[in-house]
């Protein structure tokens, strides 16, 4: 199959001796480690299929779209195998990197012969294509006297928009996750000496300046837990302590996004990162930076960077995120925008900035234990990121707005395709942030069928999950810890359970109820004390003892903050982590023609058949007219699957 796609170049690469400098950091540089994806299988009717899906259908078509855009194409041109200009956009390089990332989370789990040789093809034009000195940037290698608009007359002097550095996290990222997939240098080598070539070029007494698109900072982050070399880490932190600082650089070009919105906020370079306390500018690249502070607080113990990331998280799940997890409400710069700026037809919400939220989310988890990030994480992953995809994984969103007057459909791909891309690497990814753990305490943080084996305080342990969740609140969990052994177990109880849709007060439900969930063990009642969010099980466990968890599923009418303006005297509704609306498909009242005047009753029901596609919920409304209509809501990550029809999350109470 992947043969159709392109011919299968033959570049020899000569595996450099060294790449692995030390002993490699390990998976525990937070104080709690995540459980590998590699070490779990999803088996539920949720995310299995869209796993598989993304295994069968986006990786294909997302390799043949780079092949079709000329992505693939400038690689080769900047090796020499073929001629002719650089085409499209100057970082279009990182579409190649994440697929390929995909391409190795998905090889880890599910090996494919033909595919690893296929990546193994493209991986060699990438070396072919890499300059003598560990340059990687086709936009420039194809024509350095013409290079792509963006770059800038020569290397590194438009780093606010050149996205030379932003290229090279991406590689870095995909270079590890090859290497562990496989365990081949070929793409970690490009990596290193990528890499090295930054520590040549940046650092003190050298060129200073920061990164305009993070993403750097965690690519360096991995590569130094993989090769165990410092300097990596001290060049990530170096890049975060730039920024806020006088740098040497071209001046914005007027047109540019950085003139038009203040250039230095567009970059969270206004101040330095240590002092920050809010989020501001470019979505995408300020989740990216907030991950990347994280992994840098973990690995260095930098206090200042942690209580940083705290103050601009509280700001975010205050005053700037949206019910479906999803950041950047600003079209005109993909930003943030001020406290409570939370438009709905016009919000951003870039699948991109989704992903990076998530990844922000799970870091935060990591270094605390505290439950609100799993809150937090599970509330995008459930809405505003899996949104960003199709049920036929081949249609893609950008922006993911929270109301459409008809028209907004899905697309097939983008000139700008970061989001297809990171969908292509997240997904395979789902099963590693199903579970954590720390010494003796293992983390149950998203209830999603699956089995998983992993080492526990040094001795084998297994479990397993068997639920339908999100679409029903029951969960049994099957331990089998070995011999007899004391450890405790660590159950969250989301916070929609205690009528907090998210952990501050910008979101609330109108009818809270009593919150009446139960654990029991081997059938008998077990009663805990919740601390930070998780109800800890500690006793001595035999193979076979289950856990019954039931976390009953109210349909639940959401209010915003009354600082939100666009929601006032609206209602949005929510059942478990899922957040829900209308379109005009289901609803021949018409979506803004339809009114909840007040509390009514509401059934949830599944598809029969279809058990991956969304169930519906039904309920009385009346239209605007005061008429009785029926309303008919579906999962707001499932909405335009069946065309771009109008669509709102927030329903009018008057």
């Amino acid at each position: 199959m992947y043969r159709n796609i392109a011919v299968i170049y033959t570049v020899l690469i000569s595996i450099l001796s060294g790449c692995i400098e030390d002993e490699p950091v390990t998976d525990s540089y937070y104080p709690i480690t995540p459980v590998k994806f590699t070490e779990v299988r999803v088996n539920d009717n949720y995310w299995a299929p869209r796993i598989e899906t993304n295994r069968t259908v986006t990786i294909p078509f997302a390799l043949q779209k780079n092949e079709e855009t000329g992505r693939m194409d400038n690689f080769r041109k900047a090796a020499g195998i073929l001629e002719g200009p650089h085409q499209g956009r100057r970082f279009n390089d990182t579409d190649v990197f994440k697929v390929l990332e995909g391409v190795a989370y998905s090889l880890a789990v599910h090996p494919d012969g033909e595919l690893e040789k296929y990546a193994d093809s493209l991986i060699a034009i990438i070396a072919a294509a890499q300059e003598e000195d560990g340059y990687l940037m086709t936009g420039r290698t194809i024509d350095p006297e013409n290079p792509a608009p963006g770059l800038g007359t020569e290397r590194w002097i438009h780093l606010q928009g050149s996205h030379e550095l932003y290229n090279s996290g991406h590689l870095y990222e995909a270079a590890v996750a090859y290497y562990e997939a496989t365990g081949k240098t070929n793409f970690l080598d490009i990596a290193v000496k990528n890499a090295d070539l930054l520590l040549d070029t940046f650092g003190p007494g050298k060129k200073q300046d920061a990164p305009g698109h993070q993403v750097i900072e965690m690519g360096l982050a991995k590569l130094y837990r993989t090769t165990g070399k410092k300097q990596y880490l001290d060049l990530a932190k170096f890049f975060l302590d730039q920024r806020g600082k006088p740098h040497e650089r071209e001046p914005y070009p007027e047109d540019s996004p950085f003139a038009l919105y203040n250039g230095d906020l567009y970059m969270q370079d206004h101040k330095p990162v240590k002092e920050q306390s809010e989020a501001w500018g470019h979505a995408v690249r300020a989740t990216y930076m907030y991950a990347g502070m994280a992994d840098i607080a973990a690995l260095t113990g930098d206090e200042e960077y942690r209580e940083a990331i705290n103050r601009i998280w509280n700001n975010v799940v205050s005053k700037k995120m949206y019910l479906t997890g999803g950041v950047g409400s600003r079209h005109t710069s993909e930003a943030f925008g001020e406290d409570y700026e939370l438009p709905n037809v016009e919000a951003y919400n870039e699948t991109c900035a989704a992903v990076g939220n998530a990844f922000w989310n799970h870091r935060m988890f990591l270094s605390s234990g505290m439950a609100e990030y799993i809150d937090v994480l599970e509330r995008i992953m459930y809405n505003g990121l899996i949104s960003g995809v199709s049920l036929s994984s081949n249609l893609f969103f950008y922006t993911n707005p929270l109301e459409s007057y008809g028209g907004y459909e899905r697309s097939p791909w983008f000139e700008v395709s970061c989001c297809p891309g990171n969908i292509v690497r997240f997904l395979p990814s789902v099963p590693g942030y199903i579970y954590a753990k720390q010494n003796n305490k293992f983390y149950v943080n998203l209830y999603v069928q699956s089995e998983v084996e992993t080492a526990v305080d040094g001795k084998t342990f297994r479990l397993k999950q068997l639920t339908e969740y999100p679409w029903k609140g029951e969960v049994n969990i099957s331990v089998f810890p070995g011999n007899k052994r004391n450890m405790t177990i660590m159950l969250r109880i989301p916070g929609w359970m205690y009528n907090k849709p998210v952990p501050s007060d910008l979101y609330y439900f109108d009818d809270p109820d009593d919150g009446d969930w139960s654990v029991k063990i081997n059938g008998k009642d077990y009663k805990g004390i919740i601390t930070n969010g998780y109800i800890a099980v500690e006793r001595e466990w035999e193979n076979g003892d289950v856990i019954s968890l039931n976390l009953p599923m109210t349909i639940h009418r959401v209010k915003a903050n009354e600082n939100v303006e666009p929601d006032r005297d609206k209602v949005a509704l929510q059942r478990g982590p899922v957040v829900w609306c209308i379109e005009g498909i289901d609803n021949p009242q018409g979506v803004f023609n339809t009114v909840l005047p007040g509390p009514a009753e509401f059934n949830f029901m599944t598809v029969p058949g279809i058990p991956h596609e969304p169930g519906i919920i039904r309920g009385a409304a009346k239209d605007t007219s005061g008429n009785d209509v029926v309303l008919t809501a579906v999962p707001y990550a499932f909405w335009a699957n069946r065309g771009g029809g109008e669509m709102t999350v927030w329903i009018k109470t008057n």
